[in-house]
């Protein structure tokens, strides 16, 4: 029995983060799900989605936006937010999620975040048997 990959969706208005963490995130074995806007994102559904990485500041419907409609709908995925803006109000502003990136960011401090939060998830989710 094959254990399913992780699936993690990833929304970004610019296309090339978007494939760069599609790369990033294939080559440490998880299924990536890209999203051009959060409108896309949730027109697809979060049916399968294991952890989201979503950046701030796109048009329409922002990251911040982004994550309330999520965890209204999916109170335990692990959400994580990355920008290039450096306010100081996007850490207040970030608090209740999973972690938070500012551009450019260590690929590897993201694989491993993600990791730990899956992690998380599946002790909780053997708490909860």
């Amino acid at each position: 029995m094959t254990k399913r990959r992780p699936v993690v969706a990833v929304v970004d208005d610019d296309p090339r983060l978007l494939e760069s963490l599609e790369d990033l995130l294939e080559s440490a074995g998880y299924v990536a799900r890209s999203f051009p806007s959060a409108g896309s994102l949730l027109i697809d559904g979060l049916s399968g989605v294991d952890v989201l990485i979503t950046d701030i500041g796109m048009p329409g419907t922002d990251g911040f936006e982004l994550r309330d409609l999520v965890k209204k709908v999916c109170p335990e995925l692990p959400v994580f937010l990355i920008t290039g803006r450096h306010e100081i109000a996007d850490q207040y502003r970030a608090k209740g999620i999973s972690g938070f990136f500012r551009k450019p960011f260590d690929g590897q401090a993201l694989l491993a975040a993600v990791g730990d939060a899956l992690r998380n998830q599946e002790t909780e989710d053997r708490h909860e048997s």
